[in-house]
C-alpha cells in the first residue's frame, strides 16, 4: 500500500512539474515577442481572465460535466445491452450491428443539427449527441471481450448445466472487464468532445458557448481558459475511471504488470 502512495505521489509531481514548466516557458514566450493579446495571451492573463468571474466559468464548466457524464452512462447501460444482444443473437449481429458501423462511419457534426431539430434546444439533444459518439466505443469492446472467454470455460458451463444468466454474469462478464475500461477510456473523451458539439449546435449554456461567444468578441483569454478547464475535466474523468479500473480489476495482466514495470 505504501508503495503505491508513493508511486502515486512520484507521478503527480511528475505531471505537476512538466506542465509547471510548460507554463513559465509559454510565458517568457509571451514576454519575449509580445503579441497582441487577442493572438496567444499569456498564462497570467488567463489566470486573471479566471478569478474575475470564477462563478461564471464553474457555472458553465457544471452544464458540461453533467451532459457528458449522463450522456455517458446511458451510452454504458445502452451499449452493454446491444453487446449482450449481439453476442447471443445472430439476427441482431447482422441487423444492430451493421447499423452502428453505419452510424459510427457519418460525421457527428452533420448529424447534430437533426437532434436539435427534433428535441429542441434544451440538455436533451446534447446528451442525445453524447450518447451517439460514444456507444459505438462502449459496443465495441463490450462485444470483443464477451466473446473473449476460453472455450474450455464455456464448456464446463454447459456441462454443468449452468443458465445463460449465470454464464453472463459469472464467466463472461468479469472476463469482458478489462475490454469494457478500455472501451470506457476512450468513450469518455469521445463523451465530452460530444458534449462541446452540443453546445456547439445549439444552446446558450456549457463551455462551448463560452468558447463560441469568446471567439465573436475577440477575448482570447476567456477562450483558454474554458479550453483549460476542459482539459482539466477530460483527464480527471479519464483517470476517475482508471482508478475504478485499478480497484475492481488489481487481479488483472495490465495491473500487476504496470505494479511490476514501476517497482524494477
Amino acid at each position: 500500500m505504501a508503495k503505491k502512495k508513493t508511486r502515486g505521489f512520484g507521478r503527480f509531481v511528475e505531471v505537476s512539474f512538466v506542465l509547471l514548466s510548460t507554463l513559465v516557458v509559454w510565458e517568457l514566450v509571451v514576454w519575449l515577442v509580445k503579441p497582441q493579446p487577442f493572438i496567444l495571451p499569456g498564462p497570467i492573463n488567463i489566470v486573471k481572465e479566471f478569478v474575475s468571474s470564477p462563478g461564471y466559468f464553474l457555472q458553465h464548466a457544471a452544464f458540461t460535466l453533467g451532459t457528458t457524464i449522463v450522456g455517458f452512462v446511458l451510452a454504458l447501460a445502452l451499449g452493454f445491452l446491444a453487446a449482450v444482444g449481439i453476442v447471443y443473437s445472430l439476427v441482431l449481429e447482422r441487423t444492430l450491428y451493421t447499423l452502428l458501423v453505419a452510424l459510427n462511419s457519418v460525421p457527428k457534426v452533420a448529424l447534430a443539427p437533426l437532434f436539435v431539430i427534433w428535441m429542441g434546444t434544451g440538455v436533451e439533444p446534447k446528451i442525445a449527441i453524447v450518447l451517439m459518439i460514444t456507444i459505438f466505443a462502449t459496443v465495441i469492446d463490450t462485444v470483443l471481450g464477451l466473446r473473449s472467454v476460453e472455450p474450455e470455460l464455456l464448456q464446463l458451463a454447459k456441462s454443468a448445466r449452468a443458465s445463460g444468466w449465470h454464464v453472463l454474469m459469472k464467466i463472461r462478464l468479469p472476463s469482458a472487464l478489462p475490454s469494457m475500461f478500455a472501451g470506457m477510456k476512450l468513450a469518455i473523451s469521445l463523451a465530452l468532445v460530444g458534449a462541446i458539439v452540443g453546445e456547439f449546435v445549439a444552446g446558450n449554456t456549457g463551455l462551448g458557448q463560452v468558447i463560441l461567444q469568446a471567439q465573436g468578441m475577440f477575448q482570447t483569454p476567456r477562450m483558454f481558459v474554458a479550453i483549460f478547464i476542459l482539459g482539466i475535466l477530460g483527464t480527471a474523468l479519464f483517470y476517475a475511471i482508471d482508478w475504478a479500473e485499478r480497484l475492481l480489476l488489481p487481479w488483472h495482466i495490465s495491473q500487476r504488470g504496470a505494479a511490476i514495470a514501476h517497482s524494477a
